[in-house]
């Protein structure tokens, strides 16, 4: 069977890009990564999520890339709020975490080369993706160039593929790919900024309000679909 390493960060997109890779037929090795990120609880989700799909392994590998700052998500510096699509759409946002999709790959090219799998899968996405570089095509072709001249198997002639396959898609497309391929929404966190649990049952939860959230609520608005996370 093909192997396949995932990077997995317990949202919407790296949940559904894991659905894919299974139903492709890849046995699926689940890479999150404990970068110093503030949201930091979506790596437990992360955890449930490869667990109710049945990949064939979980792991988090921890990378300070809080201790270069730079980021809203990585720093004290307030995530944005409430901003409108417009505005979603224009400039690189303070949330971006420099060249946090570049680590990322590293280290799933990494542990593809140790499991000597035949692909990396990551949930990048150009169309709804907060203005962020690392999600673009150009950036997706220079990792490929990686995989293929800085890998143990890219040397030996062996193919190391790096799937986006949501990198085209809408929030609503992904939304749909979703209850297709049977993620479980209700595991899934895409927020920035997340609430925290409460005394009366409520797990931590989305915002509702910074960029991550709104892209969201829009797909699956979009979609028709309800979101399982919503708080009411």
């Amino acid at each position: 069977m093909r192997k396949a390493v995932v990077l997995l960060s317990g949202g919407l997109d790296s949940a559904t890009a894991a659905a894919w890779a299974r139903s492709q037929g890849y046995e699926v090795h689940a890479l999150a990564v404990d970068y110093g990120q503030r949201h930091r609880v979506e790596l437990g989700l992360a955890r449930r999520i490869a667990a109710a799909l049945g990949l064939a392994s979980f792991r988090v590998v921890t990378v300070d890339l809080a201790a270069l700052g730079g980021s809203a998500l990585t720093t004290s510096e307030p995530v944005p709020k409430d901003r409108s699509d417009a505005q979603i759409g224009q400039g690189i946002p303070s949330t971006y975490v420099p060249a946090r999709n570049t680590v990322l790959l590293g280290l799933a090219l990494a542990a593809a080369d140790v499991l000597e799998a035949d692909a990396v899968v990551i949930g990048i996405n150009a169309l709804d993706c907060s203005g962020y570089p690392d999600c673009r095509p150009g950036f997706l072709q220079a990792m490929r160039s990686v995989a293929r001249e800085g890998t143990r198997r890219g040397a030996e002639g062996w193919p190391l593929e790096v799937l986006a396959p949501l990198l085209a898609d809408t929030k609503a497309d992904i939304v749909r790919r979703g209850k297709a391929l049977g993620v479980p929404w209700h595991l899934t966190l895409s927020c920035y900024d997340p609430l925290p649990a409460t005394a009366g049952g409520h797990e931590a939860g989305p915002c509702g309000r910074c960029d991550a959230c709104r892209l969201r609520a829009r797909g699956f608005e979009q979609a028709g679909e309800a979101d399982p996370t919503a708080r009411g």
